[in-house]
């Protein structure tokens, strides 16, 4: 079963910027740390931002620091990411995940729940 549902990707010109969100699945991940990762076509998955379960802390790749921010509203059972100023680089299949973890990590292994992905493309 699909537990987590990104959405709010497409194309948009350099500069510009998206907001992702996963949507409330079947189950709660109010006590779950949260991350987002993003795959480009023949590369591995990579970390791109994580928030603790609380939402008091927060994790980001060198990357993206200072252009993204990851939130979450745990009654909504929501994880945004906002993206700001976006690059061509930035042009990937967005995923969400939940996990278990007591700290917070950038690793695919640290994530137990994905979502199925969102496509974001970043036009020069």
């Amino acid at each position: 079963q699909v537990q987590l549902v990104e959405s709010g990707g497409g194309l948009v010109q350099a500069g510009g910027s998206l907001r992702l969100s996963c949507a409330p699945s079947e189950r709660t991940f109010s006590s779950y740390n949260m991350g987002w990762f993003r795959q480009a076509p023949g590369k591995e998955r990579e970390f791109v931002a994580a928030i603790r379960w609380s939402g008091d802390s927060t994790l980001y790749t060198d990357s993206v620091k200072g252009r993204f921010t990851i939130s979450r509203d745990n009654a909504k059972n929501a994880v945004y990411l906002q993206m700001n100023s976006l690059k061509p680089e930035d042009t990937a299949v967005y995923y969400c995940a939940a996990g278990g973890r007591t700290v917070l990590g950038g690793n695919p292994s640290d994530y137990d729940y994905w979502g199925q992905g969102t496509q974001v493309t970043v036009s020069s």
